[in-house]
């Protein structure tokens, strides 16, 4: 039997791959902050799919906060062979809106955290006959983005360690996929404090949570590399690569209202 844990699983992206892998009859390992949408998902998985279903309220900004994942693993016996990195967010706005401290948490919950339970779960992932890797990378980690600066930099962390990640485990029986998604109907823009002018251009474009996890899902079982949800996103990306950088800078600002 298949476990996967999921990191921001209560709502958007996370939740939707947790519904797609309970219909696939794979138990899930819940991770978010919210109980109570922890506990809801919990009980209509179970119900629905007739899977097992355990949850783990931690704010990954936390210190010890992979060290509680792992060892709340170990505790309830439970060995992973798909470790899916999904929680993240984003902070709008020029680059001193926000202190220091604001910035370099979004960091951790964005690339460190990914990084640690990686590497923490590693050599349980070895331990099975088959194990998947999927890291939630943007469309934004293909360029700059001044007015969502530090957070586009994160994702191109994000997707140029999990090609990196990819190549040094190619010869193991570990997959690692990196899905690029585009904006997409989630929260995202809340607790980003997107402005006005970016909420509507995104909303043109919104494609839905499930379509995005099923994309993600179906890419990572397929053993690839590297994709980007959705058509327009991938012409979007294309467009990127093939603009000078001054000028996709200037659209991406202008969007974010800098």
């Amino acid at each position: 039997m298949s476990t996967a844990l999921i990191t921001g699983a209560s709502k958007g992206i996370g939740k939707a791959i947790a519904e797609i892998l309970a219909s696939k009859k794979i138990d899930l390992l819940l991770v978010a902050r919210s109980e109570d949408l922890l506990k809801e998902l919990a009980t209509y998985l179970r119900s629905t799919f007739s899977v097992e279903v355990n949850y783990l309220v931690v704010d990954l900004s936390q210190t010890n906060a992979v060290d509680k994942i792992f060892d709340w693993c170990v505790n309830e016996k439970k060995e992973i062979n798909i470790l899916v990195n999904n929680a993240g967010y984003g902070l709008s706005g020029p680059f001193d809106k926000y202190g220091i401290e604001e910035h370099l948490e979004m960091m951790k919950v964005n690339m460190n955290v990914p990084v640690q339970l990686i590497h923490t779960f590693l050599p349980m992932l070895r331990r099975q006959s088959k194990s998947y890797i999927l890291n939630i990378a943007s469309t934004a980690a293909y360029q700059s983005v001044p007015g969502l600066n530090v957070y586009a930099a994160t994702k191109a962390f994000i997707l140029n360690f999990s090609r990196g990640l990819r190549y040094e485990l190619r010869k193991s029986n570990i997959s690692v996929t990196v899905i690029s998604p585009g904006a997409t109907d989630t929260d995202f823009p809340n607790r980003a404090s997107v402005g006005e002018k970016a909420t509507k251009a995104a909303e043109k474009l919104n494609m839905q949570p499930g379509a995005v996890a099923a994309i993600a899902v179906n890419a990572m079982f397929d053993r690839r590399t590297e994709v980007i949800a959705g058509f327009t996103n991938k012409l979007t990306s294309f467009f990127v690569w093939l603009l000078p950088k001054q000028i996709a800078e200037k659209i991406a600002a202008n969007i974010y209202e800098l």
